[in-house]
């Protein structure tokens, strides 16, 4: 089963992400619904691994913390594949891909050690012609000053990615709520 744990986002996040896309020469451009923020992919992983990183997953005692998206990018250097957003600075995103990364690899995961560039992708393509990657170039330049709307970030959420011949396919199987950290009683 391929999964990945990632951020869901609010409505008006995902709709000022299609209006950037409708700015960019997109092929293939990722559905409303699709969009989220990728903190660790999984490939083929067995269900006894899957039912670890379930309880691993469900141990975590996180925060929730404010996010907000910031900037347009391509990946695939000279020869670009995906049209991406990007997340503005946050440490506290940073320590949760930490802890989600470090709960996977004690439910015996062998994950590859990747920097983490914490995006949501907008879309893909497939060899622009000189004119299309023009256009793409310009557009994510134009981009470059956007900023989504900030959100409150209070769950991580477990999906499994099916692919068929339209693109991926994702359903949430899990959620974990972030801990609500209380105040402890005064004394009287």
């Amino acid at each position: 089963m391929r999964v990945f744990i990632g951020l869901e986002m609010p409505g008006s996040v995902r709709e000022a992400l299609v209006l950037q896309q409708f700015l960019l020469p997109l092929q293939r451009r990722v559905a409303a619904e699709d969009m989220h923020l990728t903190l660790l992919f999984c490939e083929d992983l067995a269900d006894d691994l899957a039912d670890a990183l379930h309880l691993a997953l469900s141990d975590l005692q996180l925060p929730g913390f404010a996010l907000s998206l910031a900037g347009l990018g391509l990946f695939g250097g000279t020869k670009p594949h995906s049209a991406w957003a990007g997340v503005a600075p946050s440490a506290p995103l940073a320590a949760l891909q930490a802890a989600v990364e470090a709960a996977g690899r004690r439910a015996g995961l062998d994950l590859p050690h990747r920097r983490f560039m914490p995006h949501v992708t907008l879309g893909r393509f497939s060899r622009p012609d000189p004119a299309t990657l023009m256009r793409l170039e310009r557009g994510v330049a134009a981009g470059a000053g956007f900023v989504s709307d900030e959100w409150h970030v209070d769950e991580i959420v477990l999906w499994q990615s099916v692919l068929t011949a339209g693109g991926p396919r994702y359903s949430a199987l899990a959620r974990y709520p972030f801990a609500q950290h209380r105040r402890p009683p005064r004394d009287p």
